[in-house]
């Protein structure tokens, strides 16, 4: 089920404070049946951690049927796993937000998976796409089964973190732009634009956003979406010193298993490649 891509050596071991790890997780998009699984088996890998915290890289939402058990999910975590959470938002969670604000956002919107989100909290959809007043009720009734507690934590996402040598965003970094000028758009929208670009930062782009069949290690960037919600695997990378290693949520048969990837053998399935 796993594969990694390296493209280049690293001209430096890029790593973590002592006594820190992290786990970066890919987009999610639905698959709670996914997500709680990954979520018990990242609770279960950070006893005995010094300090874990939890890096979750957007895209909570659309897509997948259970958007609202998702968010359920993530907010039981934050409040009783132990581990630091940190929530980044995905161009998708922006989206969702923008249309909490304006109607018209809606017809877009479902265009890339906001209809499954709406079902999942039970908003209707209206039955034609141009029917502004339809979609003004859809709004409404969405922002009061949202809730006061999911709204919250969608307003409260952030669009970056760093810890230690590693940069968390959903989307990526706009090459030739410091990190720390990064806009918003690019840090939740960019593509081609980062993925083939040549530059790099002095730290490693943790991102999702762009799914890929395989993980992503290199010096420069590490990606985790896994396409979940269309392949049934749902990626997290765990970073400790200089070490990197996989968590995945794999479901097959009916089940969900986790699956996991040393450094070790990260490193020998690169030498076959």
């Amino acid at each position: 089920m796993f594969g990694l891509i390296r493209r280049s050596k690293p001209t430096r071991q890029r790593s973590l404070p002592p006594g820190e790890r992290v786990y970066a997780v890919g987009d999610v998009h639905g698959r709670a049946d996914l997500l709680r699984p990954l979520l018990a088996a990242i609770v279960e890998s950070a006893r005995g951690a010094g300090r874990a915290t939890a890096v979750f890289l957007g895209d909570y939402v659309d897509r997948g049927r259970d958007s609202r058990d998702v968010i359920d999910a993530l907010l039981d975590f934050h409040a009783h796993s132990g581990l630091q959470t940190r929530f980044l938002r995905g161009n998708h969670d922006d989206t969702l937000l923008r249309f909490l604000e304006d109607a018209r956002v809606g017809p877009t919107w479902i265009d890339y998976g906001g209809a499954e989100t709406l079902e999942s909290y039970g908003a209707p959809m209206p039955a034609t796409r141009h029917d502004a007043d339809a979609w003004e009720d859809t709004r409404r009734v969405f922002a009061e089964r949202l809730g006061a507690r999911h709204r919250a934590f969608f307003e409260g996402l952030e669009l970056s973190c760093e810890i230690g040598d590693y940069f968390f965003a959903h989307a990526g970094a706009r090459p030739g732009v410091p990190l720390e000028a990064q806009t918003a758009q690019d840090l939740m929208w960019i593509r081609s634009e980062f993925l083939k670009g040549r530059g790099g930062w002095d730290k490693t782009v943790v991102h999702g956003h762009t799914p890929e069949e395989a993980a992503v290690l290199t010096e420069r960037r590490i990606g985790v979406d896994t396409g979940a919600y269309d392949t049934g695997r749902l990626t997290a990378v765990v970073l400790e010193g200089a070490d990197r290693r996989l968590l995945q949520a794999v479901a097959a048969q009916g089940r969900v298993e986790i699956e996991g990837r040393t450094s070790s053998q990260l490193e020998a399935s690169d030498a076959l490649n």
